[in-house]
């Protein structure tokens, strides 16, 4: 193989890693923000158990505290955040204009906000936080929540993860966590007895649930990579079968 070949395959080869690796950049950015999902399922008119993950995008500071607002608009008469080690909860209520009824009985107030704040390190870089929360009965005329997130560092920074996402519209820059809501069970009972299987699995487990949820990040880490990996070699074969095919057709390998 001539000198020029090997530079024009290095170029090649070179060229597809920078791509592949912008890909994997781009995508840890678009999935390095405050988020919520429910261990399960969250069913419209039931309960649900949710995580609100909190990873730590700064290289010098620790994230100390977390304040997750509550929609007003959706009011839940059940809001019961399972204790964090290493984490002080406050849970805030405010009075509704409309009492709730639930089973029955008259709700007047519902939860707000709860805030989060640590006792020692908080989440330090290069690691997340979950934060489990028990809560229903969730809307049944909604499909989805937002729950607008304030995150703040040991360097007094505040990020705000409060802008509402647009239906077909790109992501923004600072999205608040959003719980889709799935379709109705036909008993609303059912999804808060999972709710509470699932919260009273993970106290006997010692946070059993965190623990399978950092195992996934760890997986969908793993398969970047080798995605990106194949994504190498994958170009190499096609520079080196393209440089064979040159050769088998030159004069000289007549």
């Amino acid at each position: 193989m001539t000198a020029s070949r090997v530079s024009r395959v290095s170029r090649l080869v070179t060229a597809s890693a920078v791509a592949a690796g912008s890909v994997v950049l781009l995508s840890g950015t678009a999935f390095a923000h405050v988020s919520v999902q429910p261990q399960g399922e969250a069913a419209k008119g039931s309960y649900a158990t949710v995580n609100f993950k909190v990873p730590n995008e700064s290289d010098t500071a620790s994230t100390v505290k977390l304040e997750v607002n509550f929609p007003t608009d959706q009011p839940l008469a059940s809001v019961m955040p399972q204790p964090v080690p290493g984490w002080d909860v406050k849970v805030t209520k405010s009075k509704l204009d409309k009492p709730l009824e639930v089973h029955g009985n008259k709700i007047d107030e519902a939860v707000s906000k709860v805030t989060w704040t640590a006792d020692d390190k908080g989440i330090e870089p290069g690691t997340f936080q979950q934060f489990p929360v028990s809560l229903g009965q969730l809307p049944e005329d909604a499909d989805q929540m937002v729950f607008k997130a304030l995150q703040t560092y040991s360097d007094k920074e505040v990020v705000r993860w409060i802008e509402e996402p647009v239906e077909g519209g790109e992501e923004p820059e600072k999205p608040a966590p959003v719980l889709k809501l799935s379709a109705a069970a036909d008993d609303h009972h059912g999804g808060g007895a999972d709710a509470d299987k699932a919260s009273s699995s993970t106290d006997d487990k010692g946070g059993d649930a965190e623990q399978s949820t950092a195992s996934a990040d760890s997986s969908d880490g793993t398969a970047r990579v080798l995605g990106v990996v194949g994504i190498l070699v994958g170009a190499a074969g096609v520079a080196f079968g393209v440089l064979a095919g040159r050769r088998r057709t030159s004069p000289s390998s007549n």
